[in-house]
């Protein structure tokens, strides 16, 4: 019977170690629990991280197809405002050139009446 009897300090050792052990688990298992709510949490604040960014990215797409808009438009009036500079230019030309014809017809009558007269 000594073989398989255990002494009562061994049995306490021995039970000590079980509740040692029972509680490594109890914190593990607690541990698991917060590193896994943790990771949740991290999943989700990713998810609305990528929200953000798919948001952003559809206003930034937006802002750039306005801002293309707005270039066209921009060239567009260029474009207007050189053909209107070019006409008035020719304007201001013809103008010059019929300001002279008439000054000269005007010198010519006045020639002409000074002969008159």
């Amino acid at each position: 019977m000594s073989a398989a009897t255990v002494s009562v300090d061994e049995f306490q050792a021995l039970e000590q170690k079980v509740l040692q052990t029972v509680e490594l688990i109890k914190m593990e298992r607690a541990s698991r629990a917060a590193f896994e709510a943790e990771a949740v949490a991290a999943r989700a604040e990713v998810a609305a991280a990528q929200a953000r960014i798919t948001e952003a990215q559809t206003k930034v797409d937006e802002l750039v197809s306005q801002l293309a808009d707005k270039d066209f438009q921009i060239n567009g009036l260029q474009q207007q405002i050189a053909s209107l500079g070019s006409t008035s230019q020719q304007e201001l030309e013809a103008l010059h050139r019929e300001r002279e014809a008439t000054r000269s017809r005007v010198e010519k009558m006045l020639a002409n009446l000074d002969e008159l007269l």
